[in-house]
């Protein structure tokens, strides 16, 4: 009885957990993809706004080159104002971070988009900022952070299903085991599509760039800067959120070679 009421109990978790990821969705209007998620716009800028100084923090917060920064804004709101990014609810803010250290750029859902000076200073044009910061205005207008949360109850919904159906009260330690293979499973299946989201907000900047008078090729001279300065990781890609720079190198190929079949239009910044 006592272990009929567990598997019950799992099926219960595991179906809630099923039916809250696959009937919230929502048609992307910039990609066209239907997605899973389960918040709101509005809910992506206040979670990106309440999270920004946090996150900047970390990286020494503001940079206090006020030329750089102006410029990095400039170049950001270039490409806002010239793709469909523009079109949409979000509320773009880009940050110049301090740490000329760390070779980073990322964003928070909503339009908060950080580069650090690290990353900055390694860039020799306009268009590879361009480049860098086109591919993060995709990860926002992708809406990958709120398909990740979505993702992320899902699979921690379905590994605590596992969880309850597998505990052992007569026998705790093979029960842990269990445990920590389902949350292995949960991790890997996240990581995964961690993965995807970096190749579409590629795929999303090498529409943008052009958009705002900008070489997509320069992305591919950002990648080559990165697989120099050791962005080849030991870790095998598939343990990667990040795909390997020389992957992302052959994939922007692709895709400027697939948008620009006759070749890509001259008069574009580089």
């Amino acid at each position: 009885m006592r272990l009929n009421l567990r598997f019950i109990i799992a099926l219960i978790v595991a179906a809630v957990s099923l039916f809250g990821y696959y009937f919230n969705t929502s048609k992307n209007e910039v990609t066209g993809e239907t997605q899973h998620v389960n918040m709101s716009a509005d809910q992506e800028i206040a979670l990106g706004l309440q999270a920004a100084p946090a996150m900047a923090a970390q990286y020494g917060g503001e940079s206090p080159d006020a030329r750089a920064a102006a410029a990095v804004r400039e170049v950001g709101q270039k490409i806002i104002a010239s793709t469909k990014a523009g079109q949409t609810p979000y509320k773009f803010q880009f940050h110049l971070l301090a740490d000329d250290q760390t070779i980073n750029a990322f964003a928070l859902p909503g339009g908060q988009v950080f580069i650090t000076q690290g990353l900055l200073k390694k860039l020799t044009s306009e268009a590879q900022l361009a480049g860098v910061l086109a591919h993060e205005v995709g990860h926002v207008v992708g809406r990958h952070s709120a398909a990740q949360v979505a993702k992320a109850n899902l699979t921690q919904g379905l590994a605590g299903a596992a969880t309850i159906a597998s505990y052992d009260p007569d026998s705790p330690g093979r029960s842990a085991a269990k445990a920590a293979v389902a949350a292995a499973i949960a991790k890997v299946i996240g990581l995964r599509f961690g993965r995807e989201d970096e190749l579409e907000a590629d795929k999303l900047a090498v529409d943008f760039t052009p958009q705002a008078g900008y070489d997509p090729r320069t992305m591919i001279q950002v990648m080559q800067m990165l697989a120099q300065q050791g962005g080849r990781s030991a870790t095998p890609e598939f343990l990667s959120t990040h795909p390997d720079p020389g992957n992302r190198i052959s994939y922007l190929q692709q895709e400027i070679a697939a948008q620009f079949p006759q070749g890509v239009p001259a008069g574009l910044r580089k």
